[in-house]
Order: C-alpha cells, then sequence, then structure tokens
C-alpha cells in the first residue's frame, strides 16, 4: 500500500510558552522518548524556541489530529505539574500553561 501524498495529511503547530529554556528542554526531552502509537499516520516534531515548546503534528485524519493533540497537551500538563512538585517555583510554570489554554 503506497504512502498517501503529502497534501492529504491534517497539520496541528502549537507553541507553549513555557517559564524558561530549561523547562522547555526538559518537557521536550520527556515527551519525545515516546514514539506515536500509530507512526504510519502520525508524525510529530518537537522543538524549543526560547522558552517555547513547539510542537508540529501531521495525522491522516481529523479524529487522529484531535486525539493526537489531546494525548501531548496531557503529557505536557503531566511534565509541567512534575516540574512544579520538584521545584520551589510551582504556581509559575501551572500559570503560564493555564494561560496557553484559555
Amino acid at each position: 500500500m503506497a504512502a498517501p501524498a503529502t497534501g492529504d495529511w491534517h497539520t496541528i503547530n502549537v507553541e507553549i510558552p513555557l517559564p524558561s529554556n530549561k523547562h522547555a528542554l526538559i518537557v521536550k526531552q520527556v515527551i519525545e522518548v515516546d514514539a506515536e502509537l500509530q507512526p504510519n499516520a502520525v508524525k510529530r516534531e518537537l522543538s524549543v524556541q526560547d522558552d517555547r515548546l513547539i510542537a508540529t503534528f501531521h495525522t491522516l485524519t481529523v479524529r487522529l489530529a484531535r486525539l493526537t493533540l489531546n494525548a501531548f497537551l496531557e503529557n505536557v500538563d503531566l511534565v509541567v505539574r512534575t516540574i512544579e512538585e520538584f521545584s520551589g517555583n510551582s504556581s509559575t510554570a501551572r500559570r503560564t500553561l493555564q494561560g496557553t489554554a484559555e
């Protein structure tokens, strides 16, 4: 079976501001360890620019785009909450992340 043409993919770009470049790198490193469950249907690219985590997803269906983005944001939330628990400034990262969801 041939791979779908690039034009058939749905693309989502997300930029998540974090308190620092270090926080953004930690979140990226933690999330990129896990491979996508459907690598033939979902492509993920993660990068960091300054204090922002940048994620780009390419999916074969709109449904997969929604599911992939939802899972990604849940993972980011979990990592940010974990960073909060182990750092002294726990509310900063949480406020930053909550501000992006509004």
